[in-house]
């Protein structure tokens, strides 16, 4: 009967000890997996599931579209073509059609479907976005998130700023990962060949 006693407590002994071990293994991989889904949230933002989907979220807010697009007339008035999308200014679309040297000498701006700008500061028009030759096709990681970081005209040393109405400054406090995250979804949309007009200055710089 001892003997019976004996076996049957070395028994239960075991299955104490294997499910300890099997509750400390399962904990270990439940910590692995969390640390695996805390390391993609920092990665790619908070619910997204890729780099990517990262950056058309935040394109999305950002209201890129609001400018970069050319609009067409919707049911409830002007709306982003998307056919057109990110884009930019289409090439032969003239500028508005107002007098520029009463626009800049009262400082107000004017604006055709929210792609070219005429103000104080001459003609600026939305740039061409997608990942043809004629928009940031050619354009390294490094030269893009210069020109936001800067404000730098293609991303370049010793070019001009860039014009109203972009928010670049605002753009400037994304951090690096966010940045690399746009431009990343920018080179993974449709390239669209359109080669947006070169900005013009004021009127009266040109006499």
């Amino acid at each position: 009967m001892r003997k019976q006693l004996t076996i049957i407590a070395l028994a239960f002994t075991v299955s104490v000890a294997t499910l300890i071990a099997c509750n400390q293994t399962s904990a270990e991989n439940s910590g692995l997996n969390s640390d695996s889904a805390n390391t993609a949230k920092t990665q790619y933002g908070s619910s997204f599931e890729s780099q990517v989907k990262w950056g058309e979220h935040l394109v999305t807010i950002a209201g890129c579209n609001d400018c970069h697009t050319p609009k067409k007339m919707g049911p409830q008035g002007p709306e982003p073509d998307m056919s057109l999308m990110l884009s930019g200014h289409p090439a032969q679309m003239p500028i508005p059609p107002v007098d520029r040297k009463a626009a800049e000498q009262k400082g107000i701006a004017s604006t055709q479907t929210l792609t070219a700008w005429v103000g104080l500061w001459g003609v600026s028009y939305a740039a061409n976005l997608t990942p043809d030759s004629s928009g940031l096709g050619n354009w390294t990681e490094a030269q893009f998130i210069k020109c936001l970081r800067e404000g730098k005209w293609m991303g370049l040393d010793n070019t001009r700023q860039l014009l109203p109405p972009m928010p670049w400054q605002g753009i400037a406090q994304m951090s690096d990962d966010e940045l690399k995250a746009i431009f990343l979804y920018l080179k993974s949309i449709p390239p669209i060949k359109n080669v947006v007009p070169q900005a013009q200055p004021p009127v009266t710089a040109l006499k």
